[in-house]
């Protein structure tokens, strides 16, 4: 039995995960079989003291404690699955556990460091028109960069000025700003007609070829404007998701208006933007008060 296919199967199926938890739960798992290939050691056979041992070998890779942190959970994950199958008695990852990892503060743009990024595509052409486009649109309504590239032209409605987003098991509704409507609309009226591959192509965003963008296409995009616009913070999609965020609470938007726009199961997911807000604060007064 191929044990890895039938956990992704799982993890499709069942479970219903979203592309990056499958990636990386299955990639995790993947890593682990090698080291227990080399071990001379199976998934069904491994116990406690071989997970904590795996751990170790991560760590002394110079893997981060958040890294491993995270893998762990991938086979805890993976071996509560086995379990429910009954191919193994009890859950060797179950009781191994790491140092507590220290949750660090989410990185943000500030305004200006937006509006310089923002600027970098050059809408005269095809590409850097569908760049502000994806650009725009992002800082617009903070969706995930798997949500973008999912986007389809129905999920659009540009004479409302509202995206409607289709995330993890939960649809949502998300204001466009006029800036950003008037990017797309530039974009799907002259440029994506162009450039699309088969005339009944729906992905809102395609590359230049003609096909659904993917993550690693957008990625680049990202960076070469980062590049490109000499800012020294690197500059992730989740970055704009962040500063999307971030800049509305600083402006008096409220927590559960964010939440639902971001798609947030969880206030307290939310709530780190308020950290956020209250350390930008905080440097700003020990940089400007006089007697710090």
């Amino acid at each position: 039995m191929d044990l890895l296919a039938a956990y992704q199967a799982y993890l499709e199926k069942e479970k219903h995960s979203s592309e990056n938890t499958l990636c990386s739960y299955t990639r995790d798992v993947n890593q682990y079989f090698q080291w227990l290939d080399s071990e001379n050691l199976s998934p069904e056979n491994a116990a406690q003291a071989d997970v904590d041992r795996y751990t170790k070998y991560l760590l002394s890779l110079g893997k981060s404690v958040a890294t491993v942190t995270r893998s762990l959970a991938s086979l805890k994950s993976f071996y509560s699955y086995l379990l429910g199958e009954r191919i193994v008695p009890t859950n060797p990852a179950k009781g191994v556990s790491l140092e507590k990892v220290e949750r660090k503060l989410p990185q943000i743009l500030t305004s200006k460091e937006v509006e310089l990024f923002l600027e970098q595509p050059d809408p005269r052409d095809a590409k850097g028109c569908r760049d502000k486009a994806m650009l725009e649109l992002l800082y617009a309504t903070g969706i995930r960069v798997t949500e973008l590239i999912n986007l389809n032209l129905e999920h659009l409605n540009l004479s409302a000025g509202f995206l409607r987003c289709t995330g993890r098991k939960k649809e949502r509704i998300i204001p466009l700003y006029p800036t950003a409507v008037r990017a797309l609309a530039d974009y799907i009226e002259h440029v994506r007609p162009q450039i699309i591959e088969q005339p009944d192509e729906r992905a809102l965003f395609v590359n230049m070829n003609g096909s659904r963008m993917s993550r690693q296409g957008f990625w680049k995009i990202i960076k070469h404007y980062q590049d490109q616009a000499g800012i020294k913070k690197d500059i992730t999609p989740h970055t704009l998701r962040h500063s999307f965020a971030a800049h509305l609470l600083e402006n008096g938007a409220d927590l559960r208006s964010i939440q639902e726009m971001l798609g947030h199961a969880d206030i307290s997911s939310t709530q780190v933007y308020t950290q956020v807000i209250n350390q930008k604060l905080k440097d700003v007064y020990n940089k400007a008060h006089p007697r710090t």
